[in-house]
Formats: C-alpha cells, sequence, structure tokens
C-alpha cells in the first residue's frame, strides 16, 4: 500500500502498528511530501531497521507517467496510470514566473457537457487521495521542484482542480488531497492556491467552501437557463437560479475573494450582445471575474470557436458593466492539454480495439456482446 494520500493522523497511526512513537510520522511526513523521496532508504533520520520494515510492508508510488508531451508554449501533459490500468491525464500551465498544476478527480466523467472533450468518455471511477496528491507530486518529480521550494522560487505555484471529472462528485477524497496540499510541513500549497473548479453542483457548493476553504471556478458557459441546459445538462438538475443563490453564500467569498466564472465562447451559441447583457443582469452584486475562454476544439467537435473580434467585443461590453473578463489565450492546444481537451489516449484505444472486435462477429455475436456490455461507447 503506498503512504502517498495518507493524512498525518493515518501515518501516525501506521507507525503505531508498527511499535513506533508519534514523531516518527512526522519524520515520515516530511520525507514524503517535503523531500518527495521515491525509496524508503533515502530516509536518513529513520532507522535502518525501520527502513526495512516499511520497505516490506508499503510503498511510496505514484501514478506511472505513461506518455509526457511539452507542448510549443511549454505546457507539458502527462498520461498517468493507475494501480488498475486506468489512466488520466494532468498538466501543467506555465506563466512568466509560476504556473498551475491541472489535476484530476475522477477517469473520465458523468456531466457530458457538450463542448468538453472529456464528457465524451463514461465515467469509469473517482480518483483516490494518493492519485490525486500523486499528480501534482509527478509534476513535482518532472519538474525537479523537491524539496519545496518557497513561494517566491517555485515554478509550480497553484493547483487547479480543472482536470478530468467533477471534483464536487468526489468529495472526500478531493477534500482529503486539498488537506494534504495545503499542509505548510509538506507540499505547501496555500488554499489561497488552490481552485476548484465545479460544473454547478448546487448542494456541495457551500460545503466546499466551508470544509476546504479553497477558491471557487464555475463552468458557467451561458447566461439563460435554455441555452445553458442545451450544452450543459447538470443545468436541468440545478438551474441558474439556485446556482446564482449558491454563489452568493459562498462562504468568504467578497470583493478581495471573488468567484472565477469560466466561460467558453461558442459561435453563434453564447457570443451575442444580448448574451453579454443577460450575463451582466444575471451576476449582478456577485463578487465575481470572468474567464472568456475561446473554444478549444477536438476531433468531433459539434461547436466552433468565436472569432477574436466577436471575444473582444463581448469582452469589452462585459468590462464597461464594471466586470473583469480577461480572455485565457489556449495553452497547449497542439498536445490536446488545453481547457475541455482532456481525454485519456487510453480510453480512445480502448473504444477503436472494441469497435474492431464487434467489425469482426456476426450480428449474433455482436448482440450478445453489446447486452454483455452495454452500446457501444460514444465516438471519441
Amino acid at each position: 500500500m503506498t503512504l502517498i494520500g495518507l493524512t498525518r493522523d493515518e501515518l501516525t497511526a501506521v507507525l503505531a502498528d508498527m511499535g513506533e512513537k508519534p514523531f516518527r510520522a512526522k519524520q515520515l511526513w516530511h520525507w514524503i511530501y517535503h523531500r518527495g523521496a521515491h525509496r524508503f532508504d533515502e530516509m536518513s533520520t529513520l532507522s535502518k531497521d525501520l527502513r526495512a520494515r516499511l520497505e516490506a510492508t508499503h510503498s511510496l508510488d505514484r501514478p506511472t507517467v505513461t506518455r509526457e508531451q511539452t507542448a510549443g508554449d511549454a505546457t507539458r501533459k502527462w498520461l498517468l496510470r493507475f494501480h488498475d490500468g486506468r489512466e488520466a491525464e494532468a498538466v501543467y500551465i506555465p506563466e512568466d514566473d509560476r504556473g498551475a498544476v491541472c489535476v484530476s478527480s475522477q477517469v473520465g466523467c458523468t456531466l457530458t457537457c457538450r463542448f468538453c472533450h472529456t464528457g465524451t468518455q463514461t465515467l469509469v471511477r473517482n480518483l483516490d487521495p494518493s492519485e490525486i496528491i500523486g499528480q501534482f507530486m509527478v509534476a513535482r518529480d518532472s519538474y525537479g521542484e523537491w524539496p519545496t521550494p518557497t513561494d517566491e522560487t517555485r515554478r509550480l505555484s497553484n493547483v487547479v482542480l480543472m482536470g478530468m471529472g467533477e471534483p464536487l462528485f468526489n468529495f472526500d477524497a478531493v477534500a482529503k488531497a486539498v488537506s494534504i496540499l495545503a499542509d505548510g510541513d509538506g507540499l505547501a500549497v496555500s488554499r489561497r492556491r488552490i481552485t476548484l473548479s465545479t460544473a454547478g453542483v448546487v448542494p456541495m457548493i457551500e460545503r466546499c467552501g466551508r470544509d476546504m476553504g479553497v477558491n471557487l471556478a464555475v463552468s458557467l458557459h451561458a447566461a439563460t437557463d435554455e441555452v445553458r441546459s442545451a450544452i450543459m445538462p447538470i443545468n436541468k438538475k440545478y438551474p441558474l437560479d439556485q446556482l446564482i443563490a449558491a454563489l452568493r453564500a459562498y462562504p468568504g467569498v467578497s470583493n478581495a475573494r471573488r468567484i472565477t466564472l469560466e466561460y467558453v465562447m461558442l459561435k453563434g451559441v453564447n457570443d451575442s450582445p444580448a448574451d453579454a447583457r443577460a450575463l451582466i443582469r444575471l451576476v449582478r452584486g456577485l463578487p465575481c471575474k470572468f474567464n472568456l475562454i475561446p473554444f478549444n476544439a477536438w476531433p468531433g467537435a459539434p461547436f466552433e470557436c468565436s472569432s477574436m473580434k466577436t471575444i473582444e467585443r463581448f469582452a469589452d461590453q462585459l468590462a464597461e458593466a464594471g466586470l473583469t473578463a480577461p480572455i485565457r489565450m489556449p495553452r497547449g492546444r497542439d498536445i490536446l492539454a488545453a481547457c475541455g481537451q482532456l481525454k485519456s489516449a487510453s480510453e480512445r484505444e480502448r473504444l477503436r480495439n472494441y469497435r474492431a472486435r464487434l467489425a469482426t462477429m456476426t450480428p449474433e455475436e455482436r448482440a450478445t456482446e453489446e447486452a454483455a456490455h452495454g452500446r457501444a461507447p460514444a465516438a471519441p
């Protein structure tokens, strides 16, 4: 069993079962989360006997990197394989002097937002805390950023839960991962540098602010229920009036700590002057800022990106109403690492193999196969 993903109390319990004093847990925590140790024999402050016993019963395994790609703009993406062979993707998005690691919370997604590539991959399972934390640690390994540097010198300064999956549908594992990320004696990522992005799971939003205390980003993408329900099915369950009410009540929200509203620009869908006016009315009085996201195309996508002239006009309308609305220029498009483009390569390969196998079967065999495993998956 890997010790990555365990809290301080859980590490203390592991060592107590081995007959060790509680202070050993602090040492182990330091080696795992501050020094980034890969092997127990690196832990020079622990006795050789304890290191040997830990080696015999536990591991420090991260997810396995099956593919690493670096885009022309220096965005880096990892395809990561977990203990059961399932895979998800994580991305590092660099800025001038720092950057954010975008981590996944699920393998696949259940939301089926029509503009999102991940949404075409069915939900396989939730990730556990070790798999969520492991993504950030793999990024640290890739950039050699151990021991944990200070805020002033670190390159991987922020964490965004914006990868594959809906974090609030995996609340307990995400909350545990956040507590480990934010511990000042380990990975030491301030909660003010952790952002959780949700499609709008209204009943969990208040709890997110109360229990995690992280920044909140919301995939909004439309100013009316009609449009939002057409592109984001979750809106049928939690319509805009409920969502905006939950955001107004988000613990800690203020002009100094605003909610980020993500808005992907879809040609002819949500990008008109009337859409901008409706958006201004919708958020009036809410401490918020917008990220306007040019749509990032993917194979088979049903939408086109709005023209830059249209996006700039939209941004100007919001700015004239006193709203912060920068245009978030795409990063990592050439390696399908941009917003809305994540989808595990193993899933694409699985789909290809599944369809190839079906093609060799008789109609009767195909019917039996589909009955046993469900309909053939949607095209990637």
